[in-house]
């Protein structure tokens, strides 16, 4: 296994040769598509996993697996014991209490537990502390024209739900947020700000200072999809003010079936739960039930032990990197496909140009083609892209596209990957006919 050391400056970026060295860490990298070697550009949909992470997982299930919270054995004390240490470390990455951390199994959960505690709690639910979170008709909630569907639906349900009006704030031809347009939109009634850090299509990095801004100048929560920033560059959620913030273990390093849901202290502590029923309540009778505090009140029933382990160790692997030095790898990288795309006639890549602040990622349109044909055309030699409209189909219809082509890096993507997409790449109009 590699070694990273972690007293490298912290602006320095992630060299070519480093990048290399970290390879020896993913085997899944030494895999062969068809007869060549894999060249991995899908990490914005789900990353690949190091050795570490995959050992610590193991290791947990192959020596102290037990039910947490539950049991007087030591057993099921020592697996209690690693479970909590698991969240007081995914809590330090992102600068926050352990109790403002609850495990869920996905970003997409942790997104609808606070739409439906939202809708617990404008129902009544919760008490004379949750009165503060109800929301009806005259209310209104906003989000963005880029958002992913997880953070786009669960509000518009929770509109429905409420009679409150979801707001939407629009987006302008280079892929950035419309700011003269949030700061008119966010305003009295409004009870809730939900928008992405960095956008899973465009790559754009949003504002979240200014926005964090407008909203609690009007009195309005909150709610950050970190989805595409946590695990590419730093993530201080007390910094950036967010009352909410949800990421997923397995776009970080980290494995399938479990997110994390950031709440401050005292918002968690005063919303109603989501899911009730086992490990999260204190008393219960016949007729009704008191609940434990945060995070315990939003985690009923088995937990996701060995996945927080492994996400725990995901973490502690990004750290030893740094992530200031994966963001800043990132970006040089996202320079080179963005100008090596703009180079190629008939291509254009949606979302910020050159010289802009942007994601390692790039979504482009094809002029003829389509982008399921391009992905097949790449796939055949190797190349791992991802099709479709990335469950953003308002930003699509935003740019009269139904669907792109993406291209996503991560801590392991070399040069050579990059140029290998792009020479791909120059020969695919010509491949389908649509050269001119």
């Amino acid at each position: 296994m590699s070694s990273i050391a972690p007293t490298i400056a912290a602006a320095t970026a992630l060299e070519e040769s480093e990048v290399y060295r970290l390879r020896e860490d993913f085997p899944i990298l030494r895999e062969q598509m068809g007869g060549h070697p894999l060249v991995y550009l899908d990490s914005a949909a789900t990353a690949q996993r190091p050795v570490q992470v995959l050992d610590a997982e193991r290791e947990f299930l192959t020596h102290l697996n037990a039910a947490v919270h539950r049991g007087a054995h030591t057993l099921a004390a020592e697996a209690t014991e690693v479970f909590e240490q698991a969240r007081e470390t995914v809590a330090g990455f992102i600068g926050a209490r352990p109790d403002e951390v609850v495990w869920t199994s996905n970003a997409t959960e942790a997104l609808n537990l606070v739409a439906y505690a939202l809708s617990n709690a404008s129902a009544g639910r919760g008490g004379p502390e949750a009165d503060r979170f109800r929301l009806g008709p005259g209310d209104e909630i906003v989000a963005t024209e880029m958002e992913h569907h997880a953070n786009l639906i669960p509000w518009q349900e929770l509109a429905a739900r409420t009679g409150a009006t979801l707001r939407i704030i629009h987006l302008d031809d280079e892929g950035a947020l419309r700011l003269g347009e949030a700061a008119e939109v966010i305003g009295e009634r409004t009870r809730l700000v939900a928008f992405a850090h960095v956008s899973n299509v465009l790559g754009t990095v949003n504002p979240v200072e200014h926005l964090v801004s407008l909203a609690h100048a009007a009195g309005a929560l909150v709610v950050l999809d970190a989805c595409q920033s946590a695990p590419h560059r730093p993530l201080e959620v007390k910094a950036l003010g967010v009352d909410f913030a949800a990421f997923s273990g397995h776009k970080m390093l980290g494995p399938n079936g479990i997110g994390v849901l950031y709440g401050r202290a005292e918002l968690l502590n005063a919303l109603p739960p989501f899911l009730t029923g086992g490990s999260m309540i204190t008393t219960v009778t016949l007729e009704r039930a008191e609940f434990l505090p945060a995070p315990q009140r939003f985690e009923a029933g088995t937990q996701k032990v060995s996945q927080a382990i492994a996400l725990a160790e995901a973490v502690r692997y990004l750290q030893r990197v740094g992530l200031e030095r994966i963001e800043a790898r990132e970006s040089q990288l996202a320079v080179r496909l963005h100008s090596g795309v703009a180079s190629l006639p008939g291509i254009r890549v949606l979302g910020p140009g050159l010289g802009v602040e942007r994601a390692g990622l790039v979504s482009v349109v094809v002029d003829g083609v389509h982008a399921h044909d391009v992905g097949q055309y790449l796939d055949d030699a190797g190349i791992a892209v991802r099709v479709g409209h990335h469950c953003a189909q308002p930003l699509h219809r935003r740019y009269g596209v139904t669907a792109t082509t993406r291209a996503s890096t991560y801590l392991y993507t070399t040069e050579a990957e990059v140029d290998a997409f792009l020479e791909r790449l120059a020969g695919v109009r010509g491949f389908f006919g649509a050269a001119s």
